[in-house]
């Protein structure tokens, strides 16, 4: 019933937008964090309500046992470690989702801007459109990852019926007996749901953001391009008392482009930054543990190593990308600066416009001198560099527990 009431993105043409397969998958399986459409009945928005608080009581039961696990095993550094993973992916995954649930219009509503405002399509810019997905492609190949981690889950079904046993498919304590049958089979459902919410979350999100920085990163350099059109058209073109005029002109109407886009990005910074926050918090101790597990063990671990290859790969393909778009706007002042505008004064007679120009180019320099880059609550950049400090911490981390062992 909801599924047919989820937003579907569309372009500013009023037709269905479309979706990489990752975002589309998202979409398809997270009912907690994707939005409803617009508009839907008030039935259909409580009836989403009362599922997300369900699955809200689901996660904090699932926190529980995972818990009470990691405390039964406390003095067993082995067994408490082979816990920990899915406890801290659990918890991150239940700040990051609910935190996202609860702003799900909010949501929809940045999903709508993006595909009226920057989305760039094949058939406008076919260059610029492969240039995207070149640079998603490890966004991509990550969410293959993921989907191979939660394909992991369904080898302890398996293995429950051919050696007849009664295994949950994370390391959990019960304060009752959860193998008696009628009770064991609803349980396992719920440990796959919530192993279906947690996967489509990881790579959802990260497709999802990696789509509005990379389309946002080509208007930047649609810009510049832009920019450097209109001096070399107005130069060959244009009469030395207008040219000035004309130039101020086609430079405001790229400055108003610029502040937009600029906006846009802001909106996607307060969408996501407390979520970046949480999911870089929790990088360093995931990325340990996963590790740890993965390298005392690895015939017996073969789940944790992939686990810890799709964290590995989603901080590298993340850092990447803010990093392209770092780089991207950085350089904007500079494309002011270099826009052939002493040309254009050279070549005007009007003394006036050229010094109204002068000033809008001052400005607009001015306006560009800081890089745009999306942050984690204001306390980092979204970098390859702050992901390499990430990883750096998280292998140090490593060899203090491997030199405990």
């Amino acid at each position: 019933m909801l599924s047919g009431k989820r937003y579907r993105p569309r372009l500013a043409d009023g037709a269905l937008a479309p979706m990489p397969w990752p975002v589309s998958l998202y979409r398809i399986l997270n009912h907690i964090s994707w939005p409803l459409e617009e508009g839907s009945s008030r039935w259909a928005v409580w009836l989403d309500k009362f599922l997300i608080f369900l699955g809200f009581l689901v996660f904090c039961e699932h926190n529980e046992v995972d818990f009470h696990y990691l405390i039964a095993n406390w003095q067993d550094m082995d067994n408490m470690l082979a816990g920990m993973p899915t406890y801290l992916i659990l918890v991150e995954m239940q700040i990051r989702s609910f935190q996202l649930a609860m702003h799900k219009d909010q949501f929809r509503v940045l999903l709508q801007r993006f595909y009226r405002e920057i989305y760039v399509s094949e058939k406008e810019e076919p260059e610029l459109f492969s240039r995207i997905q070149s640079q998603m492609l490890p966004t991509r190949i990550n969410s293959v990852v993921y989907l191979l981690a939660l394909l992991n889950f369904l080898v302890v079904p398996i293995q429950n019926v051919v050696f007849h046993r009664r295994d949950m498919l994370y390391k959990q304590v019960y304060p009752f007996d959860n193998t008696w049958l009628p009770v064991f089979i609803p349980l396992l459902v719920l440990n796959f749901w919530v192993g279906v919410i947690i996967t489509s979350m990881l790579f959802g999100e990260l497709n999802v953001l990696g789509e509005l920085m990379m389309h946002l990163n080509a208007r930047f350099v649609q810009l510049g391009q832009d920019l450097r059109r209109s001096a070399s058209h107005l130069l060959v073109e244009s009469q030395g008392l207008e040219i000035a005029t004309k130039y101020r002109r086609a430079l405001t109407h790229i400055l108003r482009r610029n502040a937009a886009l600029r906006d846009f990005g802001e909106q996607v910074e307060e969408e996501f930054s407390f979520r970046l926050f949480i999911m870089f918090l929790f990088s360093a101790a995931l990325l340990c543990a996963l590790f740890f597990k993965a390298y005392t063990s690895p015939i017996n671990n073969v789940a944790y190593i992939v686990w810890f290859l799709a964290k590995f790969m989603e901080l590298l393909a993340l850092g990447m990308l803010g990093s392209i778009l770092l780089q991207t706007t950085d350089t904007m002042g500079m494309m002011y600066y270099t826009a052939d505008w002493e040309q254009v004064v050279h070549k005007s007679e009007n003394i006036e416009e050229n010094r109204r120009l002068m000033r809008l180019l001052t400005l607009a320099i001015q306006l560009n001198s800081k890089p745009f880059f999306v942050t984690g609550l204001k306390y980092f950049r979204i970098t390859l560099t702050t992901v390499l400090k990430i990883i750096q911490g998280a292998f140090s981390y490593f060899t203090f527990l491997n030199s405990m062992r």
